[in-house]
């Protein structure tokens, strides 16, 4: 993992499916474990969904909150 990908988290919207248009960081952790299970998709989108899987399954979540307050 790289620092910039903390910041993909908050600002990159899933491209495709039932939670299209919403922030990764704000996908809910049954998602993102469905993906987990299944296989993430390749390329960034995939390695971006299995880190908010990690830090959402480690209950990390608190980590994005400096960061959510410095976008909006």
């Amino acid at each position: 993992m790289n620092p910039e990908d903390l910041q993909l988290l908050i600002t990159r919207e899933m491209p495709f499916g039932k939670y299209k248009g919403h922030r990764i960081a704000d996908l809910p952790g049954n998602y993102l474990t469905w993906f987990a299970r299944s296989g993430f998709p390749k390329g960034e989108i995939g390695r971006l969904l299995a880190l908010m899987h990690e830090i959402d399954h480690n209950g990390l979540s608190d980590l994005l909150k400096p960061l959510r307050r410095a976008v909006n």
